[in-house]
């Protein structure tokens, strides 16, 4: 049988772990959006000293696992004294500061490959149109590339969105209070791994059911 008091009782932790959770969110889809689409163009661009970087950067962001990212920059970084004597450092001990580091980085490599395949996949005439209009440079990726690539990669981007969304669970790991470090501490406190772990999976789930609705709409 399941333990209803101990749900109950557990909510309002569960409550305040889900606002960190939505926060670190928001907060890494936001940076990772906006640094992914100069990071696209130069993706696809003609010019190979522009477009290697963005694809080295790529390749070996989504080549290593989030969690060992998470760990490099929140423990590894402090090992060296450059870091720790620098003006950084304040920062860089802090474990909100480094999860937002890491999933920030991590989301914008994936979704700059999105969003680089969806500026490929742009129609030959849309492009020749645009010219024949004069557009070219800045105003042809303002007015008809980017636009058309951002429709065409949403379904791509609203998995990259959940998938960070369930990512998110790693941030526990460096002492952040989300919804998976609340659910072990009420099994550590109770002893209940139904319970626990049972209510983060309906939050989860319900913020996934959520998203892929809106995405859906969108």
């Amino acid at each position: 049988m399941i333990d209803l008091p101990v749900v109950l009782q557990s909510l309002p932790e569960f409550g305040r772990g889900l606002v960190m959770s939505l926060q670190l969110l928001g907060l890494c889809l936001a940076t990772g959006f906006v640094c992914s689409v100069p990071l696209a163009i130069a993706r696809v661009s003609s010019l190979r000293w522009l477009a290697w970087p963005v694809w080295a950067f790529t390749y070996v962001i989504r080549g290593t696992p989030l969690l060992v990212q998470v760990f490099i920059i929140y423990y590894g970084l402090a090992q060296f004294p450059a870091v720790r004597e620098s003006a950084l450092w304040p920062l860089l001990r802090e474990a909100w500061f480094c999860a937002w580091l890491a999933f920030s980085i991590n989301t914008t490599a994936y979704t700059t490959e999105i969003i680089a395949g969806a500026l490929r996949g742009t129609p030959a005439g849309e492009v020749e149109a645009a010219r024949a209009y004069g557009l070219d440079g800045w105003r042809l990726y303002r007015r008809i590339l980017l636009p058309s690539a951002l429709r065409r990669a949403l379904p791509q981007y609203g998995n990259e969105v959940v998938s960070l969304m369930h990512a998110t669970s790693i941030a526990s790991t460096v002492t952040l209070v989300d919804v998976t470090r609340v659910a072990r501490d009420v099994y550590a406190n109770h002893l209940l791994p139904v319970e626990a772990f049972g209510t983060a999976a309906v939050i989860y789930f319900a913020l996934t059911f959520a998203m892929v609705g809106a995405f859906r709409l969108l």
